[in-house]
């Protein structure tokens, strides 16, 4: 049993931000994976929920006549892993929401409730930021996009404003148009864990392939939010391919991180972890985008 005051079920995101504004601490909840286990050990006793679950709107991929890829709020992990838009154009985020927890988790966990959580350990969050994802919300006064980077304001927190809600997540086609990447999960385990380190990387490479047109790094786990390593990017930028350049790409990273100690790894092993695996990365990036080193 879950000690519940109240449960709202929502007829469609209309709804949804109405009653999102009648109950302000009432809780949202998509596949329940977060907030079902919260509720049994008792860290939300007594809390008022409002389910999304019904809301098909918001479920799914498809392409907007842009070529921005929609991915709505309420797509399950092994939607998105074996969705063929997403293994078109962005494989490594199907890979990526791929090792989360297991396949019963995978099932019912949607990329709204990873991102929403604020945990910078989502398996999600470091590909959607390297991936220049930007967040959908719509509340009382229309749709809001927001830069998936200023989303998340600090550990556990997200800018989800009154009456608002999450609906999609969008990848512009300048994103991953010609780019190819690699997401590399750290953890004790090798399944059913969350990551010690994630690290995600991609390149896009000039038309000869000899020449990093742009680079993306991303991390989870090596500061309080998911963040992008700026000064590896920028290093990479117009440099030929070269495994002394995937090292100085993986080198730089250490310039934006600030991992720390915690029980699952000390601060100076993340680093090491984060710089071995951004080269490991960077290399296999170039060589999905059909580079050599």
């Amino acid at each position: 049993m879950y000690d519940m005051k109240a449960l709202y079920q929502a007829r469609s995101v209309e709804d949804a931000v109405a009653l999102r504004l009648a109950h302000p601490e009432a809780q949202i909840i998509a596949g329940g994976s977060d907030v079902l286990v919260q509720m049994r050990e008792g860290r939300r006793a007594g809390a008022e929920l409002i389910s999304i679950q019904g809301l098909d709107e918001i479920r799914g991929v498809s392409m907007d006549a842009d070529g921005t890829l929609r991915i709505g709020s309420l797509t399950s992990f092994s939607h998105i892993a074996r969705d063929p838009l997403i293994r078109e154009h962005i494989p490594v985020l199907g890979e990526a929401v791929d090792q989360v927890g297991g396949p019963q988790i995978r099932n019912i966990g949607t990329i709204g409730g990873n991102t929403c959580n604020g945990v910078t350990s989502a398996d999600s969050a470091s590909t959607l930021h390297a991936w220049d994802a930007v967040v959908e919300l719509t509340g009382p006064h229309g749709v809001r996009r927001q830069p998936i980077g200023e989303f998340y304001i600090r550990a556990g927190r997200v800018d989800i404003r009154e009456g608002e809600i999450q609906t999609a997540i969008l990848i512009p086609k300048e994103s991953y148009a010609g780019t190819f990447g690699h997401y590399i999960k750290y953890a004790m385990r090798s399944a059913m864990d969350i990551a010690t380190l994630g690290t995600s990387v991609n390149v896009r490479l000039c038309a000869g392939k000899g020449t990093v047109e742009r680079a993306r790094a991303a991390f989870g786990v090596a500061g309080p939010v998911p963040l992008r390593a700026v000064h590896a990017e920028a290093l990479a930028a117009g440099r030929p391919v070269s495994m002394d350049l995937a090292e100085e790409f993986a080198q730089a990273v250490k310039e934006d991180i600030h991992p720390r100690d915690s029980w699952r790894a000390a601060k100076d092993f993340r680093l090491h972890i984060a710089v071995e695996s951004a080269k490991r990365a960077f290399i296999e990036s170039v060589r999905r985008a059909g580079g050599a080193l």
